[in-house]
């Protein structure tokens, strides 16, 4: 009995998960406050309300009140009869004794709930041919078979007509005696009576006739049985099929609570959002009360301006190339053709035209020499913040830039007041334009530069040497020197001059201018080549000094260069 005991194990574990899955099935299909279905035949449930009264759709569990097939009379007890033939699964097995049995049952099912059930069942079956081990022979003979099993059923009611069901029944064997026909000694009895467990697990499909009446077209199961080996003596596992067809009778059960009638259908429509600029996309969505679960709803939508696009609760409208205006959003379900099965909805909605971009424009600075620059600066606004470009133009002159910033050249403008035009334009081909003026003025000529006459060297204090220059002299030189160290691009001018008294009174002036640029080139290291000496016409011992800037023009007069 190993096999029997492994057997037992596994059958006793699928019970469990049987009891298990139905328990939790009939919880969530139950609705609150509700055991069961039965249970739910009141007219007020347990959490108060009156199910015989239209209850609104957002007080409604899961399974109250059109959940489709979901109230179905579960009746209290079924009692089946009907036929059943045994047959041994292989045949050829030469330790069953069940080879094949013709014979009716019956079973009396409690129904727990609508999904498990407790099921008492009892077969009787005969035999009329033996096939006689291991010739394989046949021989009339006759003999008996009892099954008395019990076990949990799990029903399948998710349609009120059919009702699939599988099963998993325990219990006993009872083979009688097979006695050969037609023997007339004393070995007619072939095989002797047994008691074996045995196990059944299969299942079935019921179809309702009536209330209290169906039919099960088929019962098929698996039977195992535990008869000897003759050739051991020891037990052991036989693998036999069953098979029924009978009718059912069908009693108790509560009347399935009853469901308030449906209402006519009612639906109502939104636009989000309701207001849109032209090329804009809204959501619409529906909303309908009193729909049938069991039937299937037929949307349609329809616009009169844009185009809508959808044939569910929801869709989408597209308003590309719609002028601005007021527009409406029309709605309909179907869920058939009798009054009350149709609704229809509406929903406004605004299209709005673009605004056109802003622009103010500016220059800095506002007033340019001839040949100078001016910066411009366009400060645009897009009320829809719809992507900008920006142009730019000018009377005179030459405008550069396609960004918020340009910069006007001025050169070869004419003088006056110059014209910049600022243009802003948005991706739909909105335009704006703002001006601004900038002043040109002449270019101011650089001031010449002029000659700086320097310190004068005097020769009356020493008369034996009249050309020399005495320390007075050398501090009015180490002036003019430092002027030319610091103005590196100046010259220097010198004239010498004479008394009109004076012997040879070229020759002394010549003499004079010689020593001084000798005093700036010998002493301070100043570069020849930026001395000029002359003798010139004052009627005075004297050397004058004149600083020449870069630029400026020494005028000689009648001085005399000395080569």
């Amino acid at each position: 009995m190993k096999l029997s005991s492994g057997m037992i194990g596994t059958a006793a574990l699928a019970v469990f998960l049987l009891t298990a899955v139905s328990l939790n099935a009939e919880t969530a299909a139950t609705p609150p406050g509700v055991t069961s279905f039965a249970d739910a035949a009141d007219s007020t449930s347990a959490s108060g309300v009156d199910l015989a009264a239209p209850m609104p759709a957002a007080q409604m569990g899961p399974a109250l009140p059109y959940e489709g097939r979901r109230n179905i009379k579960t009746p209290r007890f079924e009692w089946f009869l009907g036929y059943s033939y045994l047959r041994a699964v292989p045949s050829l097995d030469q330790t069953n004794r069940l080879y094949w049995l013709n014979g009716g049952s019956t079973s009396i099912a409690w129904n727990v709930n609508r999904s498990l059930g407790l099921v008492a069942d009892f077969g009787g079956f005969g035999d009329s041919k033996l096939r006689m081990m291991p010739a394989s022979t046949v021989a009339d003979s006759s003999g008996s078979a009892f099954t008395y099993l019990i076990g949990p059923r799990l029903s399948f009611r998710k349609n009120e007509r059919f009702t699939p069901f599988a099963q998993v029944l325990f219990g006993g064997v009872h083979a009688g005696e097979v006695t050969l026909s037609g023997c007339t000694d004393g070995n007619c009895v072939f095989l002797p009576a047994e008691n074996k467990f045995g196990m059944t697990a299969g299942g079935g499909l019921d179809i309702k006739l009536r209330r209290h009446l169906a039919i099960r077209i088929v019962q098929a199961e698996y039977l195992m049985t535990g008869f000897e080996d003759r050739s051991t003596g020891q037990s052991a596992k036989q693998n036999d099929i069953r098979l029924s067809s009978g009718i059912v009778f069908r009693f108790g059960g509560s009347q399935a609570p009853q469901l308030p009638p449906l209402g006519p259908v009612t639906y109502s429509c939104s636009v989000t959002p309701t207001t849109v600029f032209t090329g804009e996309t809204l959501a619409a969505s529906g909303t309908a009360v009193s729909l049938n679960p069991a039937r299937t709803a037929v949307y349609t939508w329809t616009v009169d301006g844009g185009t809508v696009v959808g044939n569910s609760s929801s869709a989408t409208i597209d308003t590309a190339n719609l002028a601005a205006g007021a527009y409406t959003l029309k709605g309909h379900i179907s869920e058939g053709d009798k009054p009350g099965e149709n609704a229809d909805c509406s929903a406004p909605y605004l299209v709005k035209a673009y605004e056109p971009p802003t622009v103010s424009c500016s220059s800095d600075p506002s007033a340019v020499v001839s040949g100078a620059t001016s910066t411009i600066t366009a400060t645009a606004i897009s009320p829809q913040n719809r992507p900008l470009t920006f142009a730019y133009t000018a009377s005179s002159g030459a405008v550069s830039g396609s960004s918020a910033t340009a910069v006007l050249s001025t050169a070869g403008a004419s003088i006056g007041a110059i014209t910049v035009t600022c243009k802003v334009a948005d991706d739909k081909g909105q335009t704006a334009a703002s001006a601004t003026t900038v002043t040109v003025a002449p270019p101011v000529e650089a001031a010449k530069p002029v000659t700086n006459e320097m310190c004068s060297i005097h020769f009356d204090r020493d008369p034996r040497r009249p050309a020399r220059v005495d320390n007075e002299g050398k501090a009015c030189l180490d002036a003019v020197a430092l002027k030319l160290q610091r103005e590196t691009e100046s010259k220097l001018a010198i004239v010498g001059n004479a008394n009109a008294a004076e012997k040879q009174g070229a020759k002394m002036a010549a003499e004079r201018a010689a020593n001084t640029k000798a005093y700036l080139v010998r002493e301070k290291g100043i570069d020849s080549s930026r001395i000029t000496a002359y003798t010139g016409s004052q009627d005075e011992r004297s050397v004058s000094t004149t600083l020449i800037p870069e630029g400026a023009t020494f005028d000689t007069k009648d001085d005399v260069l000395i080569q």
